[in-house]
Parts: C-alpha cells; structure tokens; sequence
C-alpha cells in the first residue's frame, strides 16, 4: 500500500516536471504540440486519479491552463497559428472528470464538474482569437459534456451490475433457505409422527404388556437418535459454509437419502403401526442424486401423512423406473381425504416435483384411501435400445 502510494507521488511530480519543461524548455513550439503534449502527459497521473481523483483533477486542471497560457514567442502575425490546438490540453482534465463522474460521490462529482466548466471557459475566453472563440467555447464544452456522459453511462453500468449481484445473492439465500425449510420439514415431521404413535402405544399397553412398551421405547429412542443425528449434521453444514464457528473435524457426513432407504423408512413406519408394502417396477439403474433425494423425501412425506391422518394399518409404494421418468406412488386404503390440509406436507411435495420439472397429484381415491403420485422426468432416456426390426 505504501509503495503504490509513493509510486502515485512520484507520477505526480513527474508530470508537473514534464508540464514545465513542455512549456519553459519549448517556447518555440506550437499550440499543437503543447496541447497534445500536456494530453499526454496526463498518463503520468494515473495513481493519483485513482487514489485522490480531485486532487489528480486539480493538477490537471494546473497543467492544461500552464499549456494554454505559456505564451509562444512569436510575431503577432502568426500568433493565431500559434496558439491554434493548444485547447487540447484540456481533453485531459476531461478524461479526469469522467472518472470522477463515473466513481466520486455525486456532490463531488458535481463540484468537479461545474469548478471544470468555469476554468475552461475562462480560459478560452482570454486566450482564443477572433473567430475561433466560439467554436472553441462550444468544442469545449462538447467535450466536457461528452466526458460527464460517460462518466455517469460507467456509473449507471456499475450501479446496475451491483444491484443484479444484491438480487441474486439473495435469491440464492432464499433459494437455500426453502431447501432447508423442506429438509428439516421432511426429516422432523416423519420422526415426530413415529415417535408420537409410539408415545401413545407405549402409554396404553405399559401395565398390560411391558414387552410392546419396552420395544415403542425403543423405537422412540431409535428415531430420536436418527433425527438428532440427521439435524447435527445440517447444522455442521451450514456452519462449515458460513464460516462463523469452528466445528471437530468428522470423517465424512452421511450421504443423503435415496431410492435405496426406502425398504429402512417402511420398516420405521411398520413400527409405528403402519405395514408398508415396497413395489419396484422397471429396471433399477443409477438415478441422479437430486432426483432420487426428492423423490425418498415424497415418499416419507407421504408415509407420514399416512401415519398421522389415514387411520389404517396398511399402505403400498409403488417404485417405477420408467425409460424417461421415475414415478413414485404411496397408496393406502385409510379415511382420505380432500387433500386441501393447512400443512406444508403437500404444499413441499409439489415443489420438490415442480423444481426438478415434474408433477404431483395428491387426493383421496374413488374407491377408498388416499394417493400420492409423483412423476420426475430423468435428464435424458436411459432405457435398453431397441433392437434393429
């Protein structure tokens, strides 16, 4: 940091040098050629218009008029000639006012722009000849207007370009938090409902039949353990990627749940009194891992719901690996249902199918019960190839 700014310094002095050998050491040249020396010796200000941009201004500002009011040492007959070009000395300040437009607070930008106006102007005023003081006056104040209007275009640009950042970051923030929201909505209910059946199973049979007691405490202790589990390593997760505390280093978090598990949640479920009949159609294949996620979380969502309103003892899920979808269906013969519950349970379900482009349908049957089907479509048909007729 110290040695940029000693290097802006140093750029600095270098162009008040160079500004007054241009104009001591060359009273002979031109207007031209000291206006497009001055326009080039602006370059050398560059780390101060970064650091200080209205003191780089102020230097430049110094420079331009030094250019334009070092008199050449000519006859009066050629002084017209001489001084003609020399204006282009303020094309610099110009460059340095875009800058300053483009990235200084807008009350600065402002003083820099007006206080820029009024030298210019002056300046051309005292030192342009005959007709050329119009057409100088108004090409000065074109440029300037024109260095102020890409200024604010790159300040505009800017502030966009930070406001489409500000929106995505938060619609990733939002994004993430509905996906936890789903998760921890998944995993808790399903876990709750089971331990809440085995609650009260437990409560009526304790005096009666100790052994079904001991085995709904079990169960409880077993579920328990597993969601407590399930949600530590949320936290650990998103801890880790906020960066805000320092966790023990575990070998590796479980991998999330999948088509797989589902044969271990009917087995939970058959524990809360519910017997779960598990169908596979179609040939099993690797499914990706957000597809197979969503569609292990609609089936829980659905176990428990059957669980905790259908009133029955029985249900079947239905696994099907089609060529271009995986189609999962819970079906039980309970109480039904009109399917138009407050909950979230149904309400998640239809956007863990609707992000990944599938559908769900959800409602009681006409014979009886209730279904849930959800159908995922696969990224692209993996089925067998058919054979040449």
């Amino acid at each position: 940091m110290t040695r940029t700014k000693s290097l802006a310094w140093a750029g600095g002095a270098t162009y008040v040098l160079v500004l007054g050998l241009l104009v001591a050491a060359a009273p002979r040249a031109s207007g031209m050629v000291h206006g497009v020396g001055a326009l080039l010796a602006v370059s050398l200000l560059l780390g101060v218009v970064r650091r200080m941009p209205l003191v780089a201004l102020g230097m430049a500002l110094l420079g331009s008029t030094a250019a334009v009011a070092g008199p050449p040492n000519a006859g009066q007959e050629s002084l017209s000639a001489s001084y003609q070009g020399q204006f282009l000395s303020y094309v610099a300040v110009d460059l340095v006012l875009a800058f300053i437009v483009a990235t200084c607070a807008r009350r600065a930008a402002i003083i820099a722009v007006a206080g820029s106006l009024g030298v210019q102007i002056l300046v051309v005023g005292v030192f342009a000849h005959g007709d050329g003081l119009a057409v100088n006056e108004v090409c000065s104040v074109l440029a300037l207007t024109a260095s102020c209007m890409a200024g604010l275009l790159a300040r505009e640009r800017s502030e966009h370009a930070v406001a489409l950042y500000a929106q995505e970051v938060a619609e990733a923030v939002t994004a993430e938090r509905l996906r936890i929201a789903r998760e921890l909505h998944d995993m808790v209910a399903h876990s709750i409902g089971i331990i809440a059946i085995q609650a009260g199973v437990g409560s009526r049979v304790i005096q009666s039949q100790p052994a079904e007691a001991r085995e709904a405490l079990r169960a409880i202790e077993a579920t328990s353990r597993e969601t407590l589990a399930g949600l530590r390593r949320t936290v650990v997760s998103l801890r880790q990627a906020d960066g805000s505390a320092t966790v023990p280093e575990q070998p590796s978090l479980a991998p999330s749940p999948g088509l797989g598990d589902i044969e271990r949640l009917a087995e939970a479920t058959a524990g809360a009194g519910v017997r779960v009949d598990v169908h596979r159609i179609g040939r099993q294949r690797p499914v990706p891992a957000d597809i197979e996620l969503s569609a292990y979380r609609i089936v829980q969502e659905a176990l428990t719901n059957v669980v905790r309103h259908a009133n029955t003892d029985r249900c079947r899920v239905v696994v099907d690996h089609g060529d271009e979808e995986l189609s999962v269906e819970v079906v039980d013969n309970g109480r039904g249902g009109d399917g138009s519950s407050t909950g979230f349970g149904i309400i998640g379900m239809r956007e863990r199918a609707g992000l990944l482009g599938g559908r769900l349908s959800a409602g009681p049957r006409p014979e009886g019960g209730f279904r849930v089907a959800a159908r995922l479509p696969l990224p692209e048909p993996v089925g067998v190839p058919m054979e040449a007729q």
